[in-house]
């Protein structure tokens, strides 16, 4: 399964980005079940409301909800971060739970976010 960020489900809603059709391309290429967890739903929806952006689309998409599980492997994954002095948005450690506890990769563009959490179990889809 490949948990898809927010950045990477903007690139493929845009109808006119050429990255996004690439990643799209590369998707049904790998044939791997796909998925965005509730946390990138919201960011995703937030800024589809704010901006006015009808792409509603991303609501065909299965979503992978924040669990008890989850929140208990990314309070660890922050914490274990922040000691390791690279602190990270909560969010993004919820994220990143979701798709630990999955056995999932998370496709992500936001690197300078997600790289450091590989030491910490995080698979990250190669770009």
């Amino acid at each position: 399964m490949i948990v898809l960020d927010t950045d990477v489900l903007i690139e493929i809603f845009d109808r006119k980005s050429v990255r996004g059709d690439e990643v799209l391309s590369r998707l049904v290429e790998k044939g791997e079940d796909i998925a965005t967890t509730s946390i990138n739903l919201h960011e995703i929806l937030y800024g589809l409301e704010k901006y006015a952006k009808p792409v509603k689309e991303v609501l065909l998409l299965p979503v992978l909800n924040y669990t008890k599980r989850d929140a208990g492997l990314s309070a660890e994954v922050e914490l274990k971060a922040e000691r390791m002095g690279l602190p990270i948005r909560r969010s993004d450690a919820m994220i990143a739970a979701i798709t630990m506890n999955k056995g999932a990769a998370l496709y992500t563009f936001d690197l300078k976010h997600f790289e450091p959490l590989k030491t910490l179990g995080l698979k990250l889809f190669p770009l």
